[in-house]
């Protein structure tokens, strides 16, 4: 029998996202600026004059910060299994499945081992169109796995998060991802190794209240959205009112939670230039 089954109906769950990557020749941006789309790529997926940054994926990451997209995967099959029999909408495995062929990846993160300027990086990667970017079982050991890699080869490794948070699906399983992650990460600082974290459009829930700002460098994209949980509940639950852009990249800079913001076209030589002073 289930653990949990939704049996109320007109409950959306809105897990999936609207992919921003355009696939055509021309991109619109929010305010109506029209670019096309090489010029975009070109531009590190970010439009010129307004600087608004695309929000992007792995593909997108690993084109722009591996040298001449050249890098080797880690845990390529790895795919959810159902180990609570989950049923919302839909069953847990059809969803994990519609995901995988609307998205093209077998989950929310993409890890992967290469040169970036010539230095060996680790990289791990979340991708928001892979229900919307949630952390379950595959995704912490994944992250895990990759950092493994890192320790065995001394190598320091970079999380890119953008995602939703905990996924529901897999309950107690996906909060255990936190506190796995995050171990992992402290071998990492007791061996010396780098880790810095790269914090996307958006980046919430329990993602952020693990891996994602426990970086030795925690930096991020301008204008990203950072923060636990929604503003709204925040406000219901403290019961006062809340700073305008209270949960932007400039709010959370100007309050010390984070290192430096960095635009995309600077990323690459900005983590160079920060790996090697750290060597």
């Amino acid at each position: 029998m289930p653990w949990f089954k939704r049996t109320d109906k007109g409950i959306l769950t809105p897990t999936e996202a609207k992919r921003e990557v355009p696939d055509g020749l021309w991109f619109k941006s929010p305010s109506g600026k029209i670019i096309h789309t090489r010029e975009l790529k070109n531009n590190a997926y970010v439009v010129p004059e307004e600087d608004y940054h695309v929000k992007i994926g792995s593909k997108e990451y690993f084109e722009i910060l591996f040298d001449n997209n050249e890098f080797t995967e880690l845990d390529t099959n790895m795919e959810s299994a159902d180990p609570l029999k989950f049923v919302d909408t839909r069953p847990y495995p059809k969803r994990i499945k519609e995901s995988q062929a609307k998205a093209q990846l077998k989950d929310a993160v993409r890890t992967a081992y290469g040169k970036m300027d010539g230095l060996d990086i680790v990289i791990a990667c979340m991708d928001f169109t892979f229900i919307g970017g949630s952390m379950g079982s595959v995704v912490g050991e994944k992250i895990a796995r990759g950092m493994d890699h890192s320790l065995k080869t001394k190598t320091p490794f970079l999380m890119i998060s953008r995602s939703g948070g905990a996924r529901m699906m897999e309950a107690g399983l996906s909060l255990m991802q936190m506190a796995k992650t995050s171990a992992k990460i402290a071998l990492l600082h007791k061996e010396k190794i780098p880790f810095i974290s790269l914090l996307t459009d958006p980046t919430t829930g329990g993602v952020t209240a693990s891996y994602a700002m426990l970086g030795d460098f925690n930096i991020s994209e301008p204008n990203a959205l950072i923060g636990f949980a929604g503003p709204r509940v925040i406000r219901e639950t403290i019961g006062k009112d809340l700073p305008k852009g209270f949960q932007s990249a400039e709010f959370v800079l100007e309050h010390g939670f984070l290192d430096f913001i960095v635009d995309r076209r600077n990323l690459k030589s900005r983590l160079n230039t920060l790996l090697r002073m750290l060597r």
